[in-house]
């Protein structure tokens, strides 16, 4: 019986030595190389252009007495295009979300009207917005990896124009004048950015974005004068402005594909 056991161990220990001879060697694949995942973590400046309207709750009153000289106020406004340019920085937290901040600038020509029914009969003119700049946080959810909609807030700056005035009835020059100005207040918007590879397009670091936004400035009192002499005419427009805008602007990142991040 023991002779039997120790024949089929011998026999089974030479079969599987045989088999495995048979069998071809081993090979080894070279695993994939790492893939840069995208992330919206680092700098990124933008350029563009759109529209605004910008329309105020004016009124007058004494320069003196700050007492209303009009039994009611009026709302004024008007509409024009502008360039804008910026830079920011955002944060990719949580996988889906993105905070950041940012400061930019816009210069253009959003022009309306003001006007006084009281003085010389009735003057009016036109008045601009040339300048703003804003500066501001802002905070959004990734809809697509390449895809982030977001809302904004923050402070602004204006710079307005002043005007020459003319009669209301004969439309000649009415020897008064306003200064320009500067005017402060805050924002809120929103938008959304996508990277400009979802269009079929290879263009790393490139983005595209559109947004809406609305400014409230503090209320302004322009103070009317005399053509030459810059003497006062006792009389202020108050002009408390609200101006809503909306861009398109091209966005580069610079750290877009973010770190290497290895994928098996």
């Amino acid at each position: 019986m023991k002779k039997l056991l120790l024949a089929l161990t011998a026999a089974a220990a030479f079969t599987g030595s045989a088999f495995a001879a048979d069998l071809p060697a081993r090979t080894y694949t070279k695993a994939p190389p790492p893939v840069a995942a995208p992330a919206w973590t680092g700098f990124y400046v933008f350029g563009g252009g759109g529209g605004a309207v910008w329309d105020a709750d004016t009124g007058i009153q004494g320069t003196a007495s700050g007492a209303p000289l009009l039994g009611f106020n009026q709302r004024q406004g008007g509409d024009g295009w502008f360039g804008t340019v910026g830079a920011g920085y955002d944060w990719q937290f949580a996988t889906s979300w993105v905070a950041g901040i940012f400061a930019d600038g816009q210069f253009g020509s959003i022009k309306g009207t003001v006007q006084d029914q009281g003085l010389g009969g009735g003057v009016a003119g036109n008045l601009k917005a040339r300048d703003t700049w804003a500066a501001g946080v802002r905070g959004g959810y990734l809809v697509a990896p390449n895809v982030l909609s977001y809302v904004n807030a923050g402070y602004t700056g204006s710079d307005w124009s002043g005007t020459t005035l003319f009669n209301t009835g004969s439309a000649l020059p009415a020897g008064f004048h306003t200064n320009s100005f500067d005017g402060q207040g805050w924002f809120v918007g929103g938008g959304v950015e996508n990277n400009l590879d979802i269009f079929g397009l290879s263009a790393p670091g490139w983005f595209m974005k559109t947004e809406y936004r609305a400014a409230y400035y503090d209320k302004k009192n322009i103070s009317e004068l005399v053509d030459g002499s810059e003497a006062l005419t006792g009389r202020d427009v108050t002009f408390h402005p609200l101006v809503q805008s909306v861009s398109t602007s091209l966005v580069y990142r610079f750290n877009w594909g973010g770190p290497v991040v290895a994928k098996y």
